[in-house]
This record gives C-alpha cells, structure tokens and sequence, in this order.
C-alpha cells in the first residue's frame, strides 16, 4: 500500500509524483523530474489537496512513500517537524501569515532530506500575501518544497503559476466513488451509487451523503424548494429559508468548537476571573475575527453546495424534456422531475441552469447570499 493509494482514478497524476520521487530520492537534488514548486489544480473534491499530501510524505519518507512508517504517518495527521501544512477556515491567508511561513520554511530539515510546505488554498492568498510567496519561490532554499493547490491555474498570480510545475486532477468517475465507498466504506452497492452520482464527483461529499442522516435529509428539503415557488412572495420565503439553514449549519459547525478555541486561548493568555494578561484581549478580539471570517466562509460552502445540489435538479429535468429517462442523478425525485419537466420547455430551463451557474460564481466574489439567492429564486419561479 502507497500514499498515493488514496488517490481516487488520478493514475496520470500518481505516475508523474512517483517519478519524482524516485528522481529526489535517487540523486538527492532538484532535477527535471523533481523541482522546488508545484501547483496541484482540479475542481472541489478532486483530491489536489490529498496529491499534495502525499506527495509530501512520499518526499520525506525513506521507502518512497510507504503509507506505514513513522513518517508517513506524521505526515498525514500533520505532525511531522519537516512538512507545513498550511489551510484556512477563513476567507482569504494574509501576508503576516505567509511572512512568518517564509521564516520558517527556510530552515533546513530536521529529520528528513527535504523540508515541504504545503498551501491547501492558494486561491484564497491576498494580492500581498502573493506576492510575498512569490519572491521566495523566485529564489527557493536548497531543500525546501512548495506544494499550492487551487482550484484552477487562474485562481494563482501568472508569476507564481509560471515558476510551478503544473499538475492537473479531474473529477473522479462516478464508477470509480461507488467502488470507494463500497470497498472502504462498506456502503451498500445502490446507496453508493446514488451518492457518487448527487455528489457531483465529490469524494468526501458523497461519503457524507451515504453516512450522515441529516445531510442527506438536508438535500432532499433543497432539492424540493423549486417545487414551493409560486410567485414573487414564495421565492423570496425560500431564499430565506436556504440561507437560514445554511447560517444553522454553520452555528453547529463552529459553536462548540469557537467556545474551546476561546477558552483555551484564555488559559494561554493566564486569565484570572475576567482579566487577562496585557495583550490577552487583542488576542481574543483577533480571533473572534478570524471566527467570523470562518463562519462566514462555511455558509458560502454551504449555499455553493445547495446550488450544486440544484443545478443537477434541472439537469435531470432537462433530460426528461429531451425524451429520456436515463442517467438521471436524482432517480428518488423521479415525480417531482417530471412535475418541473411538464411546467415549461427545455430552452427555459437551460436558463435557470445557466442562472444557478451564474450565481455559484457570484457567491465565490463575496457577494451578498441574501440577495444573491433571492434573485435566484426569482428566476426559478
């Protein structure tokens, strides 16, 4: 068994890791097979960020990655002393963070040849903290690694993408999930199915769909919203609705876990009744901030996700228009399909695809959810 094994129908991608590898591991320097900057691109659910990984642990592994040694394992629960894995709950890394990165990234390793940085989002760098990365990638350390991941090459400045190696992850196929879940997750055979299909090619999504009762209970309630939008009045009652529960899942999300980030934070700070030691309450102000930014992000996570959800609705309703019953994604809203096939025709409802589609890429600039969706809904009435 491999790190790499994690890697879902990404043999390309596990092909060209491997060699460099090899290369790292054989001559101990930077080559052509192996170099100090790479960039791991593939849409949400892709796995770019678990190619980084273990793509790390293979660096700093002994045997090339063996998934089983002491490396490997510290590696992947984030605790090895040579690799940095670098994420955000919030909205955007900020170059304070990204200078004090730099500062450590240029130590030589500790343990192992070669001292790896990981950047889960680099999409969500600031123009400054970019720019930051960039002159350290311009002149890189002898042994230190940069892994970013982003979505896609545009969502990196043009000068940082070009000084990295570029490796690009498709979706996975829905064949390869359903055997996945089965094989790993003992999920049965036709629940595994559905779920790789509803999930979009999300891996962790639909391993989510097929275990948690609620997301799955959540789902079906969105997917029906369409059906209770009569008129102006009712599309605006279920915008409402779909940001609320994504704000609801967002307070269960972080509730318990920004108490603890809190309290632990005053102890660190030596809190005695309610003072805290001089500089204590910055600190608490700060990342209450820092909570915000997170919980604001989770509900945009939660309303992109719903309208992912939404836009495979109208493309089995699409089908249904065209004359098939095949293929489609939400065989158990069958009747509800037909219902919204028999309102109107298919160059309709390419529109209302179009303006889900429009604004998932609204949503991801920041705009207002509220308003962004209750527009939506008006389009979809």
């Amino acid at each position: 068994m491999s790190v790499f094994s994690s890697l879902i129908d990404q043999s390309e991608v596990v092909n060209v890791l491997q060699e460099a590898v090899k290369s790292a591991h054989n001559k101990g320097d930077l080559t052509q097979g192996m170099t100090h900057a790479w960039l791991f691109t593939g849409p949400p659910g892709s796995g770019r960020s678990n190619a980084a990984i273990a793509f790390a642990a293979a660096l700093v592994c002994k045997n090339g990655g063996c998934s089983n040694c002491a490396d490997c394992m510290a590696t992947i629960t984030n605790s090895h002393a040579d690799v940095e894995l670098i994420k955000t709950e919030g909205l955007s890394i900020k170059i304070d963070e990204i200078r004090e990165l730099i500062s450590r990234a240029s130590w030589a390793p500790a343990v192992a040849t070669w001292r790896v940085v990981v950047i889960e989002d680099a999409d969500r760098l600031t123009d400054s903290a970019a720019n930051a990365l960039l002159k350290v990638i311009e002149e890189p350390g002898l042994r230190t690694v940069w892994l970013l991941c982003a979505p896609t090459l545009t969502d990196v400045l043009p000068t940082i993408r070009s000084r990295c190696r570029h490796l690009s992850l498709h979706t996975p196929s829905t064949k390869a999930i359903t055997k996945l879940l089965i094989e790993r997750d003992s999920i049965d055979a036709a629940t595994a199915e559905f779920v790789a299909k509803a999930s979009g090619g999300h891996i962790g999504r639909a391993r989510r769909l097929a275990t948690d009762t609620n997301a799955k209970e959540n789902r079906k309630n969105i997917m029906k919203l369409p059906l209770t939008i009569k008129d102006v009045a009712s599309a605006f009652k279920a915008a409402q609705y779909l940001v609320e529960a994504a704000k609801a899942d967002a307070l269960a999300d972080s509730e318990a876990k920004d108490e603890l980030e809190i309290s632990k934070l005053k102890e660190a700070w030596g809190a005695s009744g309610s003072k805290l030691a001089a500089g204590g309450s910055k600190a608490v102000k700060e990342l209450e901030k820092e909570q915000k930014s997170r919980s604001t992000r989770v509900v945009r996570d939660y309303l992109d996700r719903a309208l992912l959800d939404l836009s495979t609705l109208y493309r089995d309703v699409l089908l249904v228009q065209s004359g098939s019953n095949d293929s489609l994604i939400n065989e158990d809203l069958k009747s509800e399909i037909s219902k919204l096939a028999a309102t109107e025709g298919p160059p309709r409802t390419l529109k209302k695809i179009e303006a889900i589609l429009k604004t998932r890429s609204n949503l991801a600039q920041n705009a207002a959810p509220l308003l962004l969706i209750e527009a939506l809904m008006c389009e979809l009435r």
